[in-house]
């Protein structure tokens, strides 16, 4: 599905459980990806009971400007980024994976706003750590 296309067999992210089926379905992928697994489970060691309620709270700060989120984006992904350099494929592939998890379930105006933000924090995020562009 293209951008600002939507379907008529979709809905909008509307809510904070929408927000938790969309980063529990988007995680269950990247623990499969053979590029970003071993990121997650061994470099950064994921908690993931502990990741993705904050996910969840972050994504729900920006879509739906709830105040549940505080803390910074780049200081974990530096802390990972020291131990195993990232690189632009990683940043791409995260991309792909979290657009493609929006597109299989959700479309509208506040799920086109989840994907051109994350498309902007990964490109931001590549660039602050190590100058790559996501690929």
């Amino acid at each position: 599905m293209s951008a600002g296309v939507t379907s008529s067999t979709h809905r909008d992210l509307r809510a904070r459980t929408d927000v938790h089926d969309l980063v529990v379905a988007f995680y269950r992928e990247i623990v499969l990806d053979d590029l970003l697994a071993p990121i997650f489970g061994e470099v950064a060691e994921v908690d993931w009971a502990v990741h993705i309620p904050r996910l969840i709270d972050y994504w729900c700060r920006v879509l739906f400007g709830e105040a549940s989120y505080t803390g910074t984006i780049l200081g974990p992904h530096q802390a990972v980024n020291d131990l195993a350099p990232f690189s632009g494929e990683m940043f791409g592939r995260w991309n792909a994976l979290w657009t493609d998890a929006i597109d299989r379930r959700w479309a509208g105006p506040v799920a086109e706003q989840a994907k051109t933000h994350a498309a902007r924090i990964s490109g931001a995020l590549s660039r602050r750590l190590n100058g790559a562009v996501p690929s």
